[in-house]
């Protein structure tokens, strides 16, 4: 038992330090075009999330690498979370508008002073 607890203990401490090691706002600014966190040669395109109704929302398109690349139109949702005087947006997860695919995404943003930032 005392064992479990010192685990425990450790892991809350390691969690703790990592997000506090986060420097929301000195992360980049968000663009509306980046490389998908997905890989695979995509590209996030048209990228501009609101923050409403304690979720961020955005439409997006991912689009592949190649001369007259398909194009996908989708929309993703995170949570919004109050921290460091903004809106953290995490635990993002995204949908195909034509039912084709969803999923969930690691990508962060953070919002303050009017601006979006995304994680490093």
């Amino acid at each position: 038992m005392k064992r479990a607890l010192f685990v425990l203990a450790a892991g809350m401490a390691f969690s703790a330090s990592a997000v506090a090691a986060d420097d929301y706002v000195n992360w980049p600014v968000l663009m509306s075009t980046f490389p998908s966190t997905g890989g695979g040669g995509i590209t996030i395109k048209g990228y501009d999330p609101v923050i409403a109704n304690g979720k961020c929302l955005t439409t997006f398109m991912a689009v592949e690498a190649g001369d007259n690349p398909p194009v996908y139109a989708n929309i993703a949702e995170f949570e919004a979370v109050a921290t460091d005087g903004g809106i953290l947006c995490t635990n993002g997860k995204w949908r195909a508008f034509d039912g084709g695919g969803s999923g969930t995404t690691p990508f962060r943003f953070f919002f303050k002073d009017g601006i979006f930032r995304a994680a490093p």
